[in-house]
């Protein structure tokens, strides 16, 4: 396709706006979609807001194997971001590595659909997402997507989101980084689900569910301590403090079941009585024994 053709008007206008340089355009042989091929000022390319956190020791690394090679081989992915930025939202570490490396130009596929953003960080490999990642990155795009407005259902954002325990994880782990939400998520999976009213008011509902977490946490901290005066050691305290609260841990779902045991907001009532009422002087070296065994056949 040319650099006249109207489906890239926009984008071609955008590359020489920034001082970048057209190199080709042509459509992608899976999806028919047309794609930009040129050559950006690295200054005008910036991440995606709701991508995971740098890693500068990533980026270190990887600009040293790039220096290596003596190529950039791996062109950022860019699309149009708010106000008319370019976004890549798939090339943070790479637009670091460049800049480590002094580059002041950097190769980038640049396509017109602008949703692109919030669907390609599904695809995203190059660093294994660890839940805290996983789940900030997801609420980092659904505060953007609330953003924009519009009157979609939270449910119909379910491909880009992945699952609806990311985004009340996300919540809490703004609200506090080192929350233990692995302890945590099985019982996520098991009652939240995604919400049929839009997107917005989905979240302030999660809202709530976040803070009602860091309350039963602050209590299972409590019930942790007291315990390790009493002399228990064992690294898996968090998790059998949290299973023994979980009201659904022994609920198995049917195969084709998507409807959750109980609601989440029962189910959080529920944990915080639980928490509350804890017997310390229930617990056994035997119990916790069990969950080391299942702990290391998870691992």
């Amino acid at each position: 396709m040319g650099m006249d053709d109207p489906e890239i008007a926009e984008v071609v206008a955008l590359v020489r706006a920034a001082g970048g340089a057209l190199i080709g355009a042509y459509r992608d042989p899976l999806g028919g979609r047309p794609l930009v091929l040129a050559s950006l000022p690295l200054s005008a390319v910036q991440p995606t807001p709701f991508q995971r956190d740098l890693s500068p020791t990533h980026a270190k690394r990887l600009a040293s194997k790039i220096d290596e090679t003596a190529a950039f081989l791996d062109p950022l992915i860019v699309v149009r971001g708010e106000d008319g930025r370019l976004w890549t939202p798939n090339g943070r570490h790479r637009l670091a590595a460049g800049k480590f490396l002094g580059l002041k130009q950097i190769t980038a596929l640049i396509s017109p659909d602008d949703t692109l953003a919030y669907r390609i960080l599904a695809l995203n490999t190059e660093k294994a997402h660890n839940l805290r990642d996983r789940s900030l990155e997801v609420i980092r795009m659904a505060h953007s997507l609330a953003k924009q407005g519009g009157v979609a259902r939270e449910s119909q954002y379910a491909a880009q989101f992945e699952s609806a325990e990311l985004l009340t994880l996300g919540l809490v782990y703004e609200k506090s980084s080192l929350f233990a939400g692995g302890a945590y998520s099985s019982f996520l999976k098991k009652v939240d689900r995604f919400s049929e009213r839009t997107l917005a008011v989905s979240l302030r509902e999660r809202e709530s569910y976040a803070s009602r977490l860091l309350e039963i946490d602050a209590q299972a901290k409590k019930v942790i301590e007291t315990l390790q005066k009493r002399g228990f050691k064992s690294p898996y305290l968090r998790n059998y403090v949290v299973a023994r609260i979980n009201p659904v841990r022994f609920h198995k779902a049917k195969k084709g079941q998507l409807k959750p045991p109980m609601p989440i907001a029962q189910a959080l009532t529920r944990m915080a009585a639980a928490v509350r009422n804890f017997k310390v002087e229930s617990v056994s070296n035997a119990d916790l024994a069990w969950v080391a065994v299942g702990a290391a056949a998870q691992d």
